[in-house]
């Protein structure tokens, strides 16, 4: 069972810069549990949108925010996918701080909180380049859950928030907050390779971390998104339902499917 939402677009002042929101929640009121979407590398499309949406109609306040908006108000609207636009959205990435990161994503928390109804538990959901930022945000944020798929530039310096050095260093934070993760990856992704998953298996076990990690034989990265080449449909039916079990155990639920666990 799903839920009928409403989304709404919305800025955001982060800094000094204006950065664009898109907001999701289930049309009924009451506070409701807070989930944080990280985009792929091309920003703040139709896909995460809809991501959004979906997530929003599991019972759950959902936010996904721009997070080139320190780059300009054209970044508002992402970037359709090409190898020009690719180009592009490197150069963005380039511009990425941790810090600034950070400020962004407890800035759309607030916003969710303050005009979504959003409650005080908050979980965090992301693709690829997004998947890279949920990680980030788990070692930065208090989340009660973190569900990463096919997270890029995880154990290797040098790109994105693995600079000056590679995320992975960080996952005793992780472990630290008790945030419970879920790491879904593709056996044949050509960012994260089987040594890279290794790495991530191995971190998150010597840090203590609660977690899953599922890797899907024959995947290709991206493999979750309709409409792609690559697209897995048994992969991404099989995340998608680890995905909702997992916020329904962490978060609370508030559908039939997946009623909120009893407190202890």
């Amino acid at each position: 069972m799903t839920e009928e939402i409403l989304g709404q677009h919305a800025e955001v002042e982060v800094d000094g810069s204006p950065m664009a929101v898109y907001l999701a929640r289930p049309v009924r009121s009451g506070r409701l549990p807070v989930v944080l979407v990280g985009a792929e590398l091309w920003g703040l499309t139709a896909e995460v949108r809809a991501v959004t949406d979906r997530v929003a109609a599991l019972g759950y306040v959902t936010v996904v925010a721009n997070l080139y908006h320190r780059c300009g108000p054209e970044t508002a609207a992402g970037l359709a996918e090409s190898d020009e636009n690719r180009a592009r959205a490197f150069e963005l990435l380039g511009n990425l701080t941790r810090d600034g990161v950070e400020a962004d994503l407890r800035a759309a928390v607030a916003f969710a909180r303050a005009e979504g109804e959003g409650g005080d538990t908050t979980g965090a959901l992301g693709f690829s380049l997004g998947g890279h930022i949920t990680y980030f945000a788990a070692t930065r944020l208090e989340l009660a859950a973190a569900a990463i798929f096919y997270p890029g530039w995880l154990p290797v310096a040098g790109t994105a928030l693995s600079i000056p050095d590679p995320l992975l260093a960080h996952t005793s934070s992780i472990a630290e907050r008790g945030t419970r993760l879920l790491i879904l990856l593709a056996e044949r992704d050509h960012v994260i390779d089987a040594e890279q998953r290794t790495a991530i298996d191995t971190a998150l076990a010597q840090a203590g971390a609660e977690y899953e990690l599922v890797v899907y034989p024959g995947a290709q990265h991206a493999y979750f998104f309709a409409g792609r080449p690559v697209h897995d449909a048994v992969a991404a039916a099989d995340s998608w339902q680890r995905v909702t079990e997992l916020f329904a155990t962490t978060l609370g639920s508030v559908t039939d499917d997946f009623p909120a666990p009893t407190p202890s």
